[in-house]
């Protein structure tokens, strides 16, 4: 099954403006609810038209792409939050947006209900066919709300977090994948870190971390919860990428560094992977992934609104297939287009396009 959707994305889509002013008048409300079911049969019905074979509900009822764990979960303490910045295209720095804020944990982490409870009945009863349902990694959360002098009158290292991190995360991805879900995919921008030579050094200085034994911690922490998701006919998935927040990034470089550990010791199917632009570096270390898993090549970028080249991507598939056989390689776009509600700097047109691309091209080469 992991290599059927030739098509695929990462699954967050441009929130409609009706769904942003209901969100802002006040969540819980009936007319969000309305707002999110009528725009949500809308991309299902968009994804079925342009030829899609698994189907998201867009993240359209999240506040960014980590919400539902920490809408869910109780011990994250927003007064304490610290707003990051983030990289734009042009190469300037941007603060980050109010739905990417993540508290600090102050307490120990309780869950009060299932993290997809308010998402996964609507699709099961309005999916147009296999359903795909994305969450944040475990890895994340540690990264960015566990803050020194504080977090530690609930945990005494970052690993500690981790471990309840996890254990929430195996509840969530065994139920799903009882319950009729066909595709579960977890979502990773910390996997950047352990490429990109700044923030390598940012984890030694600032959260004490050797970057290497911090890697391999994080694989061990996703093959987990991947393993309480294991069922016959359950495609599971891990997208990388390196930041996406208003068309903005944080971090940098090949996958070099982390191909041969991550790529043959992560128990998935299919690795989505970005390669939009140069950031991306080489296919290179493509060469790790073993035979029989899918490389999702995001080449299509979620970022900007110019339309990508389909002979370009045509040659690059080409390209990559020098490295892991064409049959186990697959086409989305690099990344989300909405990984927090406000969403990357694009049309709604023109991300149906680009999605549209997606599916022509993958037509056109795979047939």
């Amino acid at each position: 099954m992991s290599g059927s959707y030739r098509a695929d994305h990462v699954g967050s889509f441009l929130r409609p403006a009706e769904v942003l002013e209901a969100r802002k008048a006040g969540m819980g409300t009936e007319r969000l609810r309305e707002a999110e079911d009528r725009n949500i049969n809308r991309v299902l019905a968009k994804q079925k038209e342009l030829g899609f074979e698994v189907f998201t509900d867009g993240e359209l009822r999240r506040r960014n792409f980590m919400s539902d764990f920490t809408e869910a979960v109780e011990g994250f303490d927003y007064g304490d939050a610290v707003a990051r910045s983030w990289n734009e295209e042009k190469g300037g720095k941007a603060g980050t947006g109010v739905s990417d804020i993540t508290g600090v944990v102050t307490t120990k982490l309780r869950q009060v209900r299932p993290l997809t409870g308010h998402e996964l009945p609507y699709m099961k009863a309005h999916s147009p066919g296999a359903i795909k349902m994305t969450l944040p990694s475990a890895t994340q959360f540690p990264a960015i709300s566990y803050k020194r002098g504080i977090s530690e009158r609930a945990y005494a290292s970052p690993s500690a977090m981790l471990a309840d991190v996890v254990e929430i995360m195996k509840k969530e991805m065994a139920m799903l994948a009882a319950g009729g879900v066909s595709y579960i995919q977890i979502d990773a921008p910390r996997y950047s870190y352990y490429m990109d030579p700044k923030w390598r050094e940012w984890m030694r200085r600032e959260m004490q971390q050797d970057p290497d034994a911090a890697l391999d911690e994080a694989i061990r922490a996703d093959n987990a919860c991947f393993e309480a998701a294991r069922r016959p006919g359950v495609t599971l998935a891990i997208h990388l990428c390196r930041g996406n927040n208003r068309s903005h990034w944080y971090a940098e470089g090949g996958y070099d560094k982390i191909a041969e550990k991550l790529f043959s010791t992560m128990q998935v199917e299919r690795f989505l992977l970005e390669y939009d632009d140069a950031r991306s570096g080489t296919f290179g270390p493509l060469r790790f992934v073993p035979r029989g898993k899918t490389v999702v090549l995001g080449l299509i970028s979620s970022k900007v609104g110019k339309l990508e080249s389909a002979d370009e991507l045509a040659r690059r598939i080409e390209e990559a297939s020098r490295v892991v056989p064409l049959e186990s390689l697959a086409l989305s776009p690099q990344c989300g287009f909405a990984s927090t509600m406000e969403g990357n700097l694009l049309s709604e047109d023109e991300q149906w396009a680009k999605l549209r691309l997606t599916v022509e091209t993958a037509k056109r080469v795979w047939g």
